[in-house]
């Protein structure tokens, strides 16, 4: 009996002092709860406590279909409002690291491509020594070939004008003992290969002469010597030798001996 009067007496007080309060809201923006007395056995009826904004009670239901009051679970606030104090909450997102950016790898400097070695120019094969005296024995142990002798001095100087002049050192010209017959070698090795042109202009006179023209006759004066002349005179030069052969047959054999030399 004194329980429930205490309790009577509590609920009062409690009564009183909440209407002292001139029923304001409290700072969570609901009313407060009017306390009533209990029944007769003078128990008090407890405010329920309801769930503030943001949090939902979640209910767990177990395998036997009990069930069982869950954690409280915060729903996200607006992101609309500002947290107190005016400012937005701090946003803890992480963010992903920045790699950093990776320079491209240089490539050596490719070197310049190496020019091949020039090889130092190759110096002319010197020419062979030809002995044109032994040429010319040869050449007069053949079969049908005219008797002939060496021409020298002024007769020299008569057939071959200005063939003294030229530095030389081999010189010989052969020429037929029988003015009828087509007969004539000869040969020359010049110091320098600059005077083998004016050689052969002069050999290129003498067969000018032999053969004559329509106005003045050939040195040769007969009709079948100038002929032979005409069609069986050769030059021919190897380095610096020159020779000039006149025959009315085989005067090709002989350029072939010639040149044969030098092979």
């Amino acid at each position: 009996m004194k329980k429930k009067l205490l309790a009577l007496l509590l609920a009062l007080s409690m009564l009183a002092a909440l209407t002292a309060c001139g029923g304001k809201k409290d700072d969570a923006g609901t009313p407060e709860q009017e306390v009533t007395a209990g029944d007769v056995d003078g128990t008090v009826d407890q405010p329920q406590e309801t769930p503030e904004a943001g949090e939902e009670a979640s209910e767990i239901q177990n395998a036997d279909g009990s069930t069982e009051d869950g954690a409280v679970e915060t729903l996200p606030a607006d992101p609309a409002e500002k947290a107190e104090g005016g400012s937005l909450p701090a946003d803890t997102t992480q963010k992903p690291e920045s790699k950093p950016v990776e320079k491209p790898v240089q490539k050596p400097a490719e070197k310049p491509a190496e020019k091949p070695a020039q090889k130092p120019a190759e110096k002319p094969a010197e020419s062979k020594s030809v002995d044109l005296a032994a040429f010319f024995e040869t050449f007069a142990s053949g079969e049908n070939r005219p008797a002939m002798m060496q021409a020298d001095g002024e007769v020299l100087d008569a057939f071959y004008p200005g063939l003294t002049a030229i530095k030389t050192k081999q010189c010989g010209v052969y020429t037929a003992m029988i003015s009828a017959a087509v007969g004539e070698l000869a040969l020359v090795e010049v110091e320098n290969s600059a005077d083998v042109q004016a050689v052969k202009d002069i050999f290129q006179a003498r067969i000018n002469y032999q053969v004559g023209d329509d106005e003045n006759p050939g040195g040769a004066w007969y009709p079948q010597t100038i002929e032979g002349w005409k069609n069986g005179s050769r030059i021919v030069s190897n380095g610096n030798y020159v020779m000039l052969i006149a025959l009315s047959e085989g005067a090709d054999d002989v350029v072939n001996s010639f040149n044969a030399l030098f092979a």
